[in-house]
């Protein structure tokens, strides 16, 4: 079964998901915050998932960050609705400062970058994800 990961956002949410195996981490999407209940729907309709990891924002000082109240929100409707599908909570700090890292290395032009700001998120997604796998190992 596939884990998948949440860096939940405002107006868009990065989704990223393991292979059958759980062994790597991929982007999956960008998707609008207010479509992802459905996309999540859909997905694990075709996929079984295990689990899901939600990032949790918090301030580099360990204080949570303004987000946290909708992340926190969003996961318990979600326990609500699919309570067989465990969620956790895994520190994001620094994720969007590695994205937009990772996508600068690639050399993603600018133009791209302005024209697909959900890059950042999906990456942001799978940085975390990956980073939760490492944690378990």
């Amino acid at each position: 079964m596939r884990v998948l990961s949440i860096d939940y956002g405002k107006k868009r949410t990065g989704i990223a998901v393991t292979d059958p195996l759980q062994i790597i981490a991929n982007g999956l999407a960008t998707v609008s915050t207010s479509q992802l209940f459905d996309f999540l729907e859909t997905y694990i309709a075709r996929e079984p998932v295990e689990r899901i990891v939600v990032g949790k924002p918090m301030q580099t000082n360990g204080a949570p960050s303004e987000n946290l109240a909708r992340v926190e929100l969003f996961v318990a409707q979600w326990r609500q609705k699919r309570p067989e599908i465990p969620v956790e909570f895994y520190d994001e700090r620094f994720t969007s400062v590695l994205a937009h890292q990772a996508i600068l290395d690639s050399g993603v032009r600018k133009k791209v970058r302005r024209e697909n700001r959900g890059l950042v998120d999906e990456i942001s997604a799978t940085i975390i994800l990956q980073d939760w796998m490492n944690a378990r190992k």
